[in-house]
This record gives structure tokens, C-alpha cells and sequence, in this order.
């Protein structure tokens, strides 16, 4: 659904609303009362958040959710609506530069004396905490962390390709593929026809081949780096995936070929780890597929961070202000954490959460493992195919690019770079 009234537009309009009133401390007498938007509305997300809506009100609360299926823009267009009306949720569903956006459009809470009591920043990242403070104040809470850059392997095609060994680099991925290739595997990389399933590929390309390159170009947006050897490689590398996926899919989740991955008829699959929950939330088991890090040149995990969060708007009534401490208070919860990220396939942003009991995967620790060795060597970066790197109309801007790039090959690798560097340039 496109985009009728851009963000430009409704700041210029919403310059009056940037004072923000202090968060009113009445929620003791009223009940909590919480109005949430979010696009979870299904399969292990909708799973997660029913969850979450079933602890608020094991603790006296009213949970009122209002999913809205389909892709993040869809959902930010029913919280614009609902802003320009006058008439905010209590808490929506944002992430990434979109939170200091748009919380220059209407008032929010300070959540800091909240995050405080919960000692709950000294638990997260700090890149991750710079996102949800803008302004230097707590308006947001990242509730899970995914890697964008996750490789699953389909068992059944490992052992078509006879090949045992997961690959770390991306010389060693592409030969994994043209084993699969060889053993009678059609479709090597198991791919949707989505805009978020391309630019995954190329992001995952493009971190791994150069996570410095990709800080620069991506999220700095360096002009040099825009046009750098490192992201022609990129291409080159996004062209070689793009041969191995199945041309006759389009428009199409991912999970709509999950059956085709574990059966073996396609082999490698580049996703979040959110496809670990929407597996099993199929019925797939682990003994059907391997998760591990995406590819890195440099053989070092890449992690391309995506965090789901949550944003708190202002509201003047006492029973939606509890419920917003509430909320406040079950999000930075261990306890909830952890039982979202093991409905999702997410690992907690608590850096405090013991992952080595029952209920998590190996997945999944090797997904905190990652993220762990990653910061260590700087090599944590922000996702721009899922709205963590840049707003939302420059990455709608260089996922049109890549796209074409991936549905038309005619187009070359220097092609694609000068384009990407001209829809940079247009969209900032």
C-alpha cells in the first residue's frame, strides 16, 4: 500500500506538537488500559504478541490490540491516521531511525525513570540504546533482536550435495551451492519475491563481503563508499544468488517455499531468525534444518541487527497511562523476553539472559554468540532492508534499485552501483 502523505509532509505540519508534557504519575488508582498497534497478527508473531496481551492482563490490565497484517508501511500508515486524527495508540510497534522521526511528530512519554528503575540500560547494547533515546530521552523499548544475515541449511539437500560443512565465507557458500546445484537440487537458494527478500540478499552480500564498506555507504551513506569496489562486489555476489532462485516466484513471502526448503528441493535460505519460529510454528523440526551466521569474507560473524520495539505516544487518561507503565514494565521484564524470543526465534535484547536451558536452540545461541563476537570486533551493523539503517523513504529508494537489479539481469554490477548511488542521492 503506497505511501499518500510522506513524513516531510506531516513534520512540517506537526511542529506545534514537539513540547512534551511530563508523564503523569496517576496510575496507581486507575486501571491499566493499553491500545497497541503492530503488524503481528499471525504465525509465531501473532503467537508472541498474543502471549505478551495474556501477561498484561494476568496483571489486572486491558489489552486492546490492533494488528495490522502486511509490511511495516502498511502499519505506519493506521498510526499516522491516528496521529493526524488526534487520536494516538498508547504504544505502536517502531524500530529503528523511524523512532526519532516520528517522535518529532507527536508527543511522547520519558520512559527514563521507568528505565531506570529496571536497571535496564545497563543491559543493552549501546547502539541499540542510542536508537530508542533520541534526544538523549527513553521514548521506546527494543523488545527482541534479530540477524537479518542468518544462513539455514535444509538438511535434506546437504545430504543430496553430500556435503557436511557449513560455510563461513562466501567463496565457500558458493560452492556449497553449486554442489547442491550438481546433486540434482534445482533451486540452491530458496528465495520469496518479496522487496524485504532482495534486499535482504544484497545487504547480507554486501556486510559480509565489507561490514566497514557497508557502515559507510548504507548506513553513513558515503559517497566514496557508494561507489566502492566493495559494494560492486556486492552485486556480483547478489547476481550469483539471484541465479540460483527460483525466477517463477513473485510477490511471494518466503515462508511460502518453507516446505520446498526442508524437502531439499531448495538448499540454502537467507533470512532472520524469525524463520526459525515460523518453522517450527509450521511443524518443522530441528532435526530438519541448521541455522548459522551468514557468510563473512573475513570468516568473522557479520551481524545485521534488526530490533522490534516498542514506541509510547502521550495520552492523557489514567488507565491508559497505567497501562503504558505496565507495558513499560513487561517489555524490559527477563521473564517476558524470554518467553517472546523463544515463541519467535528472536533473542532478547537483555544482554543479561541465560540462553544455554531449555527452550532455546542451538540457532539461537549461536545467534548471541554472534551478535557477542560481532560487537567485540565491530562488526555489528544496522539492517536497511528492515528500516534499521535509514528511514523509510531512502530505503524504499535503494530497495527499488536492488530489485530491479535482481529481476532484471540485463543490468550489470557497475550498472547497479551508479544507480544505487543516484537513488541515494534523490532520496536524502
Amino acid at each position: 500500500m503506497p505511501i499518500t502523505t510522506t513524513r516531510r509532509r506531516l513534520l512540517a505540519g506537526s511542529a506545534a506538537t514537539l513540547a512534551l508534557p511530563a508523564f503523569a504519575r496517576a496510575q496507581g488508582v486507575a486501571k491499566p488500559r493499553l491500545t497497541v498497534i503492530s503488524q503481528w497478527s499471525a504465525g509465531s508473531d501473532g503467537a508472541a504478541i498474543t502471549a505478551l496481551g495474556k501477561k498484561f492482563e494476568e496483571k489486572g490490565g486491558v489489552w486492546q490490540h490492533s494488528p495490522v497484517p502486511g509490511f511495516t508501511t502498511e502499519m505506519m500508515n493506521k498510526l499516522r491516521a491516528q496521529i493526524i486524527a488526534g487520536d494516538p495508540p498508547a504504544c505502536s510497534q517502531l524500530k529503528g531511525p523511524e523512532i526519532a522521526a516520528w517522535s518529532k511528530i507527536a508527543p511522547t512519554v520519558n520512559l527514563d525513570a521507568l528505565v531506570a528503575a529496571a536497571g535496564y540500560e545497563k543491559v543493552v547494547a549501546p547502539d541499540l540504546a542510542r536508537l530508542h533515546k533520541p534526544g538523549g530521552k527513553w521514548i521506546s523499548l527494543p523488545l527482541q533482536i534479530y540477524s537479518t544475515n542468518m544462513l539455514f541449511l535444509s538438511k535434506r539437500a546437504m545430504d543430496k550435495a553430500k556435503a557436511d560443512k557449513i560455510p563461513v565465507t562466501w567463496a565457500e557458500f558458493n560452492d556449497l551451492a553449486e554442489k547442491m546445484k550438481a546433486g540434482g537440487i534445482t533451486y540452491p537458494i530458496a528465495n520469496g519475491g518479496t522487496r524485504p527478500d532482495d534486499g535482504q540478499k544484497f545487504e547480507a552480500s554486501f556486510a559480509g563481503i565489507s561490514p566497514a564498506s557497508y557502515r559507510a555507504a548504507i548506513m553513513n551513506l558515503d559517497e566514496k563508499a557508494l561507489n566502492s569496489a566493495e559494494i560492486k562486489a556486492a552485486f556480483a555476489q547478489v547476481r550469483k544468488i539471484a541465479d540460483w532462485m527460483d525466477p517463477n516466484i513473485g510477490a511471494q513471502p518466503y515462508a511460502t517455499n518453507l516446505k520446498r526448503f526442508v524437502d531439499g528441493d531448495m538448499g540454502m535460505m537467507i533470512q532472520g531468525g524469525w524463520a526459525q519460529g515460523v518453522l517450527r510454528n509450521a511443524g518443522f523440526k530441528f532435526d530438519d534444518f541448521i541455522i548459522a551466521p551468514g557468510p563473512s569474507d573475513n570468516a568473522k560473524p557479520v551481524f545485521l541487527l534488526n530490533a522490534d520495539a516498542f514506541i509510547f505516544w502521550q495520552r492523557s487518561e489514567p488507565d491508559l497511562q497505567a497501562g503504558q507503565t505496565l507495558m513499560a514494565q513487561l517489555v524490559m521484564d527477563p521473564t517476558i523476553q524470554t518467553m517472546y524470543s523463544q515463541i519467535t526465534g528472536s533473542i532478547p535484547v537483555r544482554t543479561d539472559v541465560d540462553l544455554s536451558g531449555a527452550g532455546w536452540s542451538d540457532g539461537q545461541r549461536r545467534t548471541a554468540s554472534a551478535l557477542k563476537d560481532a560487537v567485540a570486533n565491530n562488526q555489528a551493523v544496522l539492517s536497511f532492508a528492515h528500516n534499521m539503517a535509514q528511514e523509510n523513504g531512502l530505503t524504499a529508494a535503494m530497495i527499488d534499485v536492488i530489485t530491479e537489479y535482481v529481476k532484471n539481469k540485463t543490468i550489470t554490477p557497475e550498472q547497479a552501483v551508479t544507480r544505487l548511488a543516484e537513488a541515494v542521492e534523490g532520496a536524502r
